[in-house]
């Protein structure tokens, strides 16, 4: 197992068993979502942009099929923060030690620059929902990240701007992690939704620390044993997934 991850160019990795995450749909406060948990114990969870040649992958299909020419497979998927119309991400990203945008800190127009927002880090064996300012100070040795906003919940509080009634209402995805790191948890919601109401789904049912905001409007997942894979208008920017081997 450790070879085939050699193979993939993903170094480091003492593979366990694969095929961990597991995603369910349910109803919450009357609103209903698709989740999908990932154990970072035994799931390689990877951020994917561009294919060998640097061009974004934008499709879930595509990028599957660029993981099966290399012996792998996608499972659970996600879009995995804001981008521009090139496709090149809003805030900072990082990909397998490789930077290509820096953090940007100062607030700003729409939900990115809602403050305090943040950023997705994946180490090997975990993974944490950061907010902004703390990464800096922290920083981290993230393998690879990706930036967003606004924060939906942190240190267990909400957002101090969402309101209640928020009239903003849009399917919308985003992921929370557990204080230890060893657990992910990315939702979308089935129907529209406003921030408020996301942000409890992870807060209140979900009792994750902290979330963070991927998107919405655009908002797409992958989930194989749920008969799942959006396929969307439009090429998406940065994707999160799990990569496991390919079926013989």
């Amino acid at each position: 197992m450790k070879r085939f991850w050699a193979a993939l160019g993903f170094m480091g990795w003492a593979a366990a068993p694969v095929q961990a995450e597991t995603c369910e749909t349910l109803t919450y406060n009357g609103t209903g979502y698709t989740l999908c948990h990932v154990d970072l114990t035994q799931d390689r969870l990877e951020l994917f942009l561009y294919d060998a040649d640097g061009k974004p992958h934008g499709y879930f299909n595509t990028l599957n099929t660029a993981l099966k020419k290399r012996g792998a497979q996608l499972g659970f998927a996600m879009n995995a923060g804001m981008y521009h119309d090139t496709r090149a991400p809003v805030g900072y990203y990082l990909e397998n030690g490789k930077e290509y945008q820096q953090v940007i800190s100062s607030d700003g127009p729409g939900n990115f620059g809602l403050l305090p927002n943040g950023v997705f880090c994946l180490r090997d064996g975990r993974a944490d929902v950061i907010e902004t300012k703390a990464f800096l100070r922290d920083a981290p040795d993230c393998r690879s990240a990706t930036q967003s906003g606004p924060m939906l919940v942190i240190d267990g509080k909400m957002h101090p701007r969402f309101l209640k009634d928020g009239t903003s209402r849009y399917i919308r995805n985003g992921v929370g992690t557990s204080a230890d790191g060893k657990r992910a948890v990315f939702a979308i919601s089935n129907e529209t939704v406003n921030f408020y109401d996301f942000a409890l789904l992870f807060r209140d049912h979900l009792k994750l620390p902290n979330a963070l905001y991927f998107d919405g409007n655009i908002s797409r997942m992958r989930a194989p044993d749920l008969g799942r894979n959006d396929l969307g208008f439009s090429a998406l920017g940065p994707i999160i997934g799990v990569v496991k081997p390919d079926a013989p």
